[in-house]
């Protein structure tokens, strides 16, 4: 269990909108620490449309609650008909994330109106609208999240994992159970990934150059993630089929050195990727020839009536060619970024130097 950057933010946001609450003289501070506890978003993109869907919904619930005091009370049977009634409105709004705020609106203004008026529940309202925009003032100013580093990180760490799985699956050496949880471990930083890669995503950029920047970097890690899941595919694919069926040696003898190629190839287009590499260094990618020798080989070292081995072997050499095909894609992608990085640095030193 890790102390994040959001959890630290939320006991914050919650310190910030108690302190606010009393500073202003709130009645009930306590209801805007619940209020910045819904609030509370990974991203500062997220935060703020929470908080627009938030004050939408807030608002809508409270007017709702309003109407329903005059018109049928505020006992205990008419506050869960209106809850009931709002979680629908908010159903229909396509407001899901926003219906456990806007149910505490809804309760305490009709809970309030019921004991000491209408100036009591405007009070109880002005505290859950300070609780969401303290929840919001934190997030966009302390410990903005840095999505791209993130994934960056993660992405070489799940590389990794990878490549002990590809290098031990055709050798078998590790014990079943530790091999599927390093495989389920593997596939679980796969879901953070997606999230990670979500949230870079979703920031919103307002220069025109920087917009178009981060649209071909988007790209090439999209490329990252495919290239991932074809390596799990790949994983699988060993698994599966490679002992269902006995297999010619030489076969596996260029089938365990394309592998090792491969999570080379992607190790070192990782470090391409961080500037890690010489000058003038590039990843060397396996013969293109290998994968289709595979396939050569399964044709004439199997039986013609053992057609089920033949399949077998040709799902895990499938396998190969597309995890081997999206290296060569994501190598292409970094290739192209990094020649038009190297490309506009010389033009901003010729437009430097000729000023």
């Amino acid at each position: 269990m890790t102390l994040g950057a959001r959890v630290l933010k939320t006991g914050l946001a919650v310190a910030v909108a108690l302190w606010v609450g009393m500073l202003i003289g709130l009645t009930s501070p306590i209801i805007s620490a619940v209020a910045a506890i819904f609030t509370i978003q990974p991203s500062i993109y997220r935060s703020w449309k929470e908080l627009l869907q938030q004050i939408q919904s807030n608002v809508i619930g409270a007017v709702v609650a309003v109407a329903a005091v005059w018109l049928i009370g505020s006992t205990p049977i008419a506050v869960g008909l209106v809850c009931i009634g709002v979680i629908l409105l908010c159903l229909r709004l396509k407001a899901e994330e926003t219906v456990g705020l806007t149910l505490v609106t809804v309760v305490v203004i009709m809970e309030a109106r019921g004991q000491q008026g209408w100036l009591y529940a405007a009070d109880r309202f002005g505290a859950i609208m300070t609780g969401m925009l303290a929840a919001f003032a934190v997030n966009v100013t302390v410990a903005p999240p840095r999505h791209r580093e993130r994934f960056v990180k993660h992405m070489q760490e799940a590389r990794s994992s990878l490549s002990r799985l590809l290098r031990t699956a055709v050798s078998n050496e590790l014990k079943e159970k530790v091999f599927r949880e390093e495989l389920d471990h593997l596939k679980s930083r796969m879901r953070q990934l997606e999230e990670f890669y979500q949230l870079f995503a979703e920031e919103r950029v307002w220069r025109v150059s920087s917009r178009l920047a981060r649209t071909r970097l988007l790209v090439i890690y999209k490329g990252m993630l495919l290239t991932l899941e074809q390596g799990v595919a790949l994983v699988e694919a060993v698994e599966q089929h490679y002992f269902a069926v006995p297999t010619p040696q030489v076969w596996n003898r260029l089938i365990d050195r394309q592998i090792e190629a491969l999570c080379g190839y992607h190790e070192q287009l990782m470090w391409k990727w961080e500037g890690q590499m010489k000058p003038g260094a590039s990843a060397s990618a396996p013969p293109q020839e290998a994968t289709a020798l595979l396939t050569d080989i399964i044709a004439a070292r199997t039986e013609p009536e053992d057609a089920l081995a033949r399949a077998r072997l040709l799902v895990v050499t499938a396998a190969v060619f597309s995890y081997e095909d999206r290296l060569r894609r994501l190598d292409k992608l970094m290739e192209q970024w990094l020649q038009h990085d190297v490309a506009g640095f010389v033009r901003q030193r010729g437009e430097g130097t000729s000023g």
